[in-house]
């Protein structure tokens, strides 16, 4: 997908952005229907080129020539940013980077940045939607059809949303979005956890902030919204489980790992909550069911729960609009390693690589 409407001064100096191999299906098309290239189309200069083969981690000579790249799924290490000479820029096309290793593109005198903000909306959308289907039972109620147990619906009761307490582990974009959202539910004022948030953001959107262990026994529902790292790792574990109410629910759609899963798994089994919904798995992706599938009382989705195409474009977008911000010497949203700025090298290269 190279841009081919360029002139010869553009050709003497463009941005090439490489995009990782899994935008594409096998045919080599975009495997989505709108990921925001036509904001890069749209400027005179940039070029589009797709990698061929996906790595798990990007390789060094897939980037040679690249002034920047999109990831997808594809981390970086030390290795990728090896030979940096030309490479500016690195963005993730979402919001996660645990395998994305910052410190190197730092030293490579790369910037790296994400799509912060644009899967607020659908992933709290999710959030919501899946907190109304574990209170309603919706899962079982549907087996009971499909099984033709009729008669056993009143085994099923489930509870509403309203009266009862929404509490959020991590209070940024996707946190802020779903209690938006939940405010037309008559729910009980929010519950937040989160050592970063500012008092006064908190208090204009109506959220209590309040100890982990606060949060995990007041809440009927439970959401992860946090990242992944040294201090999140199994946050929720053993201890914090049996705070939690017989009658409440956990929700992660952050990340695999900040969960104990075997402790999960043991409360869920023996029924000391009342379910789960996981959207993200410690070790994942796999090709054998999970151990929680056996589970009844457990929702599930592949890292996937929020996809649409509206997420897609908005990621695309804010991703795409930062590429041409960093090719036209100003900073982009949502840069994980500011201080890249302040790098004579990367100065330099960045004067030189401007369009």
């Amino acid at each position: 997908m190279h841009t081919d409407s360029m002139t010869p001064e553009n050709q003497k100096r463009h941005f090439a952005v490489a995009l990782t191999a899994d935008f594409f299906n096998a045919q080599g098309n975009l495997q989505f229907r709108d990921v925001g290239l036509s904001v890069l189309e749209r400027q005179p200069g940039m070029e589009i080129v797709p990698m061929k083969v996906f790595h798990q981690c990007v390789k060094a000579e897939q980037l040679q020539g690249m002034q920047a790249a999109i990831l997808m799924e594809a981390g970086v290490d030390k290795h990728t940013v090896s030979d940096s000479k030309d490479l500016l820029a690195l963005a993730r096309f979402g919001v996660g980077y645990n395998d994305v290793d910052v410190q190197a593109c730092t030293e490579a005198d790369v910037v790296f940045f994400t799509a912060a903000g644009g899967v607020d909306y659908s992933m709290a959308e999710a959030t919501v939607g899946w907190m109304i289907s574990l209170g309603h039972r919706f899962r079982m109620k549907d087996q009971l059809v499909r099984t033709g147990n009729w008669d056993q619906a009143p085994q099923y009761v489930g509870i509403e949303l309203r009266d009862r307490t929404f509490g959020t582990i991590g209070f940024g974009g996707i946190g802020r979005a779903t209690v938006r959202l939940l405010k037309g539910f008559g729910m009980a004022q929010p519950l937040a956890f989160d050592p970063y948030c500012d008092p006064v953001i908190a208090h204009q959107y109506g959220v209590e902030l309040v100890s982990l262990d606060e949060l995990m026994r007041r809440s009927d529902f439970v959401s992860i919204h946090c990242p992944l790292n040294e201090n999140t790792r199994n946050l929720v574990g053993r201890r914090e489980l049996a705070l939690m109410q017989p009658e409440a629910f956990l929700i992660n759609t952050a990340r695999g790992g900040i969960v104990d899963e075997d402790a999960l798994f043991d409360v869920l089994e023996a029924g000391r909550i009342a379910g789960a919904a996981l959207d993200v798995f410690v070790g994942e992706p796999f090709d054998q069911p999970h151990r929680v599938s056996v589970l009844n009382n457990v929702l599930l989705a592949p890292h996937a729960v929020g996809l649409t195409h509206e997420i897609y474009r908005d990621i695309g977008k804010a991703v795409c609009e930062g590429m041409v911000d960093v090719a036209l010497g100003r900073r982009p949203h949502s840069v994980i390693n500011p201080e890249v700025f302040d790098r004579p090298g990367f100065q330099q290269k960045w004067a030189r690589l401007q369009l």
